[in-house]
């Protein structure tokens, strides 16, 4: 072959190598850039995506563990929350807006719970529960114990009564009205004794008997037991647990048998108000005189009213939630 189809075939050749190089994206893309001019790079990612992402590293909170504080002694755990990133992401992705009020959660669960704990007397919810949960202990006051009922009713609340024994069996028709409004029953011992001072036998025989009446009368078992005048030992808070009962006291107190003015009593509970509260109060006029403007005023501190059994519970209280809890 001479050298001038040689010259032709290899001109042929390297025409045909520069059109396919060229034609290669990859490769063109490098050549280009190479050569200065600008390629344009397409963005894959949602905005909204992104910023749910973002918020969702913001407000994801790990569980917190119930524990034995030295000042308040029992503290129940707490859920824990994870933004569902793809749920909440379907549900925005229509208005194309990010909203927090969307925002769907998985509820985390602690890995040690009440039950886990040595027995200790509870003061309160845990700290960050939007709760307050009123304690009404009854061994007498039957005037006023209708008209509280009457107000509770009317505000769509539920308390904790802690009965006496004696009272309830003497009351019956009371006790069951108790627990015809929905509320939740607790033991106030049998006859208000002095629990610190009264011996394992005594103690076993006030909260047994108390809670086999209560049974009878009303059909209820009994989760927690209040001490009168929150006089216990250690004693008394182990009994109580061995009869599968929690010992609960409180953090605010109405101090309504002193008889103080409503004014008075509810500046005194306002003032001390706070999440996971636990209310004391009795069936007294000052307290059923009290009591509407309590509910209302603590509502408007977006604080639920509920019993000691809800307020214990590890759950959170969100706008918005997955079910499924891990």
């Amino acid at each position: 072959m001479n050298n001038k189809w040689k010259s032709v075939i290899v001109a042929s050749l390297s025409l045909s190598i520069s059109i396919v190089y060229f034609q290669l994206p990859a490769v063109s893309d490098y050549v280009l850039t190479m050569r200065g001019d600008a390629v344009p790079v397409v963005n894959s990612v949602d905005p909204l995506l992104e910023e749910i992402r973002m918020r969702a590293k913001e407000l994801d909170t790990p569980a917190q563990n119930a524990k034995i504080d030295p000042v308040w002694k029992t503290i129940p755990g707490y859920n824990g929350i994870k933004v569902n990133v793809e749920a909440s992401y379907e549900k925005m992705k229509e208005t194309g807006q990010y909203d927090e009020k969307k925002l769907i959660y998985t509820q985390i669960k602690p890995t040690i719970h009440l039950e886990d704990l040595n027995p200790a007397p509870i003061y309160k919810a845990h700290q960050d529960k939007p709760v307050v949960s009123f304690l009404v202990n009854v061994a007498w006051g039957n005037e006023y114990l209708q008209q509280m009922l009457s107000v509770l009713k009317k505000h769509e609340v539920k308390a904790t009564f802690f009965l006496e024994g004696k009272w309830t069996k003497n009351n019956q028709d009371m006790a069951k009205m108790i627990v015809e409004g929905g509320h939740e029953i607790g033991n106030h011992s049998y006859s208000h004794p002095n629990m610190k001072n009264l011996g394992p036998e005594a103690t076993i025989n006030e909260l047994k008997k108390t809670n086999e009446i209560i049974e009878a009368v009303t059909g209820k078992k009994v989760r927690w037991f209040a001490p009168p005048s929150g006089s216990y030992s250690d004693s008394t808070v182990q009994i109580a647990d061995q009869l599968q009962m929690g010992t609960i006291m409180w953090s605010v107190d109405t101090i309504d048998w002193q008889k103080p003015t409503p004014p008075v009593l509810i500046q005194r509970v306002m003032s001390k108000i706070h999440p996971g509260a636990f209310v004391l109060m009795h069936p007294t006029e000052a307290s059923s005189k009290s009591l509407e403007t309590l509910i209302v005023e603590i509502k408007k501190r977006n604080l639920r009213i509920v019993t000691v059994t809800e307020s214990l519970k590890e759950e959170r209280i969100l706008h918005e939630r997955v079910e499924k809890n891990e």
